[in-house]
């Protein structure tokens, strides 16, 4: 069965990218078009030939819409994905699920009430170098993990190449962190590999926004282990770069190159110089495990968990920046 999708909004800038991934799929066709801006709703369903609809409500109301796309402000989050699940629409979300765990567990909470099927794009999981890193791991090849850091940067505001939209603070919920740094914020929790209980955030604005455009934020555990991680709009040149330090041993990624270099004291695979290892294929993307999860009436478990602690660490994080002083995850109210 053809899985007909409604797209809610073309707000983000991988709102067109996720169409594209739709158009591609051979079990998905873009059905219809809402978008809180009637103007740029209109002009996507006319390139894209589909019906725009001015209520939100009246397109989840039909009955040849089996799915949505969201790609809302972040603010709009929980409106209009808890009115899609209401509905009986499967659901295909942009990053963050929102910006806050009590908006987030309402949104769960109906999704799940209401049996629909939703997955919230985390590319970067299903990346091969994410997968050859955990693989690394559970080898134990660097013994305990003590401190992990990954950046994602770009010169989107110095090179006025990111909408103008995307420095609304009430829009947005935030700037480089909640945007771009959402990527190494559930990288670096994944490799760290251990409960995260504390988060201490700094914000820089360079260009004078209302949002930040140049962010750090340290990640705590019990067992002493850190976390730190980078995001801007501000950095030309700035590669995307994973390091994983441990008592036996460090990996390092994309510093400059697109390379997994590690040295280990493990064993036979102990290395006194550094050695690159090749990387494992990527899995399927996140949009296409979606579909499966549709069509196989299984759960997307494990992405919702990751997300669910994407939203925890950045409201953290927030809190952190906001307040100046570290934030016990303890402190979120759910």
């Amino acid at each position: 069965m053809t899985i007909r999708i409604g797209k809610i909004s073309l707000w983000h800038v991988h709102a067109w990218d996720y169409i594209k991934q739709a158009q591609e799929h051979e079990d998905t066709v873009m059905a219809a078009i809402w978008d809180e801006d009637s103007e740029r709703g209109q002009e996507a369903a006319e390139r894209l030939n589909v019906p725009f609809y001015a209520s939100l409500e009246d397109m989840l109301a039909q009955d040849n819409i089996d799915a949505v796309i969201v790609d809302a402000p972040t603010r709009l989050h929980e409106e209009v994905i808890t009115a899609a699940a209401k509905a009986g629409k499967h659901i295909f979300t942009e990053k963050v699920i929102a910006s806050t765990i009590k908006e987030v567990n309402t949104i769960i909470s109906d999704v799940q009430e209401n049996g629909v099927k939703m997955t919230v794009s985390l590319p970067r999981l299903n990346d091969g170098y994410t997968l050859t890193i955990q693989d690394i791991l559970k080898q134990g090849l660097l013994g305990k993990v003590t401190y992990v850091r990954v950046r994602l940067s770009h010169n989107g505001a110095i090179a006025n190449w990111l909408p103008e939209h995307f420095y609304d603070l009430k829009d947005c919920q935030g700037g480089a962190l909640i945007d771009l740094g959402c990527h190494p914020m559930y990288l670096t929790n994944l490799f760290l590999g251990q409960e995260v209980t504390g988060v201490n955030a700094n914000f820089g604005y360079v260009t004078g926004k209302e949002v930040e455009d140049n962010a750090v934020a340290t990640l705590f555990t019990d067992s002493g282990a850190i976390g730190v991680v980078e995001a801007g709009f501000v950095n030309s040149h700035s590669p995307f770069a994973i390091e994983v330090h441990g008592t036996e041993g460090t990996l390092l990624y994309g510093t400059p190159e697109d390379k997994l270099l590690i040295r280990t004291n493990v064993g036979s695979d102990q290395q006194k110089e550094w050695t690159e290892i090749p990387l494992l294929d990527r899995r399927e993307s996140a949009f296409s495990q979606w579909v499966s999860h549709i069509q196989n009436d299984t759960m997307a478990t494990e992405n919702l968990q990751t997300a669910t602690q994407l939203t925890r660490l950045m409201e953290a994080a927030n809190l952190s920046a906001k307040e100046g002083r570290k934030i016990s995850l303890k402190e979120l109210q759910g």
